[in-house]
């Protein structure tokens, strides 16, 4: 089969993206782990029916998204969540200071409750679904820096209740215990004043100004997998986003 009847097949999309579109699939479907070495270019290829060019701009692409790791001369791997600019790609906090470093955490509660009605909204799961809420202070070099709600719907991670500890790295648990890899998220930010819990836990004063940052992860299928809720001390530290 030839490229252009391959493209045919796939239909009237830049072919590159399709071919993408297949790859990634099969991260979803699990046949490729995480921290596992892909086949190369030219074996893609033959497997697929498209030159080897199209293989490489949709490695590329996945490659940009952080879903693989080209390692020079050892070939290219499916990303592992504790690799470091994964890590950053998500954390975007950082100290005045400008050194990026990824915070340390304690979890302060964990509970299985039923979903409000924006959480059930925000992770496409029936209202009063089962969920699981963690919340977490985040420290930097030992000071406060955020307090964070993090709700999962309790049918994505069965057996959470079992767990013994939740690590800093969640978003490496949620791939290793469950096979689910966080691809992105969207975030909404506004400013809020330190609510008399948060005041204690952040050890600020009540109504401290603070960061509010709203997200929700999703898995490589776009489905929604987690809603996170940050309030932020800002007094030494910034959010960064790199716009293109």
């Amino acid at each position: 089969m030839t490229e252009v009847t391959q493209a045919r097949a796939f239909g009237f999309r830049p072919l590159y993206l399709q071919v993408k579109e297949s790859l990634v699939r099969r991260l979803i479907e699990g046949s490729w782990q995480p921290g596992q070495i892909i086949p190369s270019e030219m074996e893609l290829a033959r497997e697929l029916g498209v030159s080897q060019g199209t293989v490489r701009k949709a490695l590329d692409a996945m490659t940009g998204e952080n879903l693989l790791i080209r390692r020079q001369g050892r070939g290219t791997y499916v990303a592992e969540p504790e690799e470091s600019r994964i890590l950053f790609q998500f954390f975007r906090l950082v100290p005045d200071s400008g050194e990026r470093s990824f915070p340390d955490s304690r979890v302060l509660r964990s509970k299985q409750a039923s979903a409000s009605r924006e959480e059930a909204e925000r992770l496409k799961i029936p209202a009063g679904a089962e969920v699981w809420r963690i919340e977490r202070l985040r420290t930097l070099e030992g000071a406060p820096l955020l307090v964070e709600t993090v709700t999962l719907p309790a049918a994505r991670f069965p057996g959470f209740e079992a767990l013994t500890e939740i690590p800093n790295n969640v978003y490496r648990l949620y791939s290793q215990r469950w096979g689910i890899t966080i691809a992105g998220a969207a975030e909404k930010l506004k400013a809020v004043g330190a609510s008399a819990r948060d005041a204690r836990v952040l050890d600020c004063a009540p109504g401290t100004p603070l960061l509010h940052i709203s997200r929700t992860a999703l898995d490589l299928a776009q489905e929604p997998v987690e809603l996170r809720v940050s309030r932020c001390l800002t007094e030494r530290a910034h959010y960064l986003a790199h716009l293109r």
